[in-house]
C-alpha cells in the first residue's frame, strides 16, 4: 500500500502547535476556557480591550462563582469600575453560563515591572496616510479579475500595502 504524500510540505497550522501550549498556560492562571485570553478583543469589544485585559481567573471554596481579575492602569480604573458589569455579561457569554460571578480589576502603572505592565494593543489602527492614487488604481487593476466582493477587497488592501512599500 503507497503512503499518502502530504499537501502541506511539512508544515503545520499554528493552531495545532501552539494549543497545547496555550491552554497549559491558562489553566495555570484559571482560565478554562482559553479563548478569553486568545479573542480577548473580540469578546469585550474594541474599548474595553483598549483599557484592560484580564490577568486571573479565581474560583471560590464552593465552585460556585469565578472571579475575574482584569488588570487596568489607574486612569482608566473608574470607567472600567462603571462596566464592570457589562464585561462580566461579555466574558459569561464567551463561556456559554455564568462563570464568572465578580470582576476584581487591578491597577498599574504603564511602565513598571514584567509581569505588572499594562500595555494594552488592542486599539484599532487609525490609518496614518492615506495611499496615493496611482496605487489605489493600481490595486484595483490586479485586483480586478476576483469576481468575489470580499475577496476583491482584500486582494486590493493587500496589493496596496506591498505596493506602498515598494515604493518608499
Amino acid at each position: 500500500m503507497a503512503s499518502r504524500r502530504s499537501s502541506t510540505r511539512g508544515f503545520k497550522r499554528t493552531a495545532s502547535v501552539l494549543g497545547d501550549q496555550i491552554r497549559r498556560a491558562g489553566e495555570t492562571r484559571g482560565f478554562a476556557v482559553g479563548r478569553v485570553l486568545t479573542h480577548w478583543a473580540e469578546i469585550v469589544g474594541q474599548d474595553l480591550a483598549a483599557i484592560a485585559r484580564p490577568v486571573n481567573i479565581g474560583y471560590g471554596k464552593g465552585g460556585f462563582g469565578a472571579t475575574l481579575t482584569v488588570l487596568t492602569t489607574g486612569a482608566q480604573a473608574p470607567m472600567l469600575e462603571m462596566q464592570k458589569e457589562q464585561l462580566r455579561e461579555r466574558v459569561n457569554a464567551a463561556y456559554g453560563y455564568n462563570a464568572i460571578s465578580r470582576v476584581r480589576i487591578t491597577q498599574t502603572a504603564p511602565v513598571g515591572f514584567a509581569e505588572g505592565q499594562a500595555t494594552f494593543e488592542h486599539r484599532p489602527k487609525t490609518a496614518a496616510s492615506v495611499p496615493r492614487p496611482e496605487i489605489v488604481a493600481e490595486a484595483a487593476r490586479v485586483a480586478d479579475g476576483a469576481k468575489d466582493e470580499d475577496l476583491r477587497a482584500a486582494l486590493e488592501r493587500l496589493a496596496q500595502n506591498v505596493l506602498s512599500r515598494q515604493k518608499s
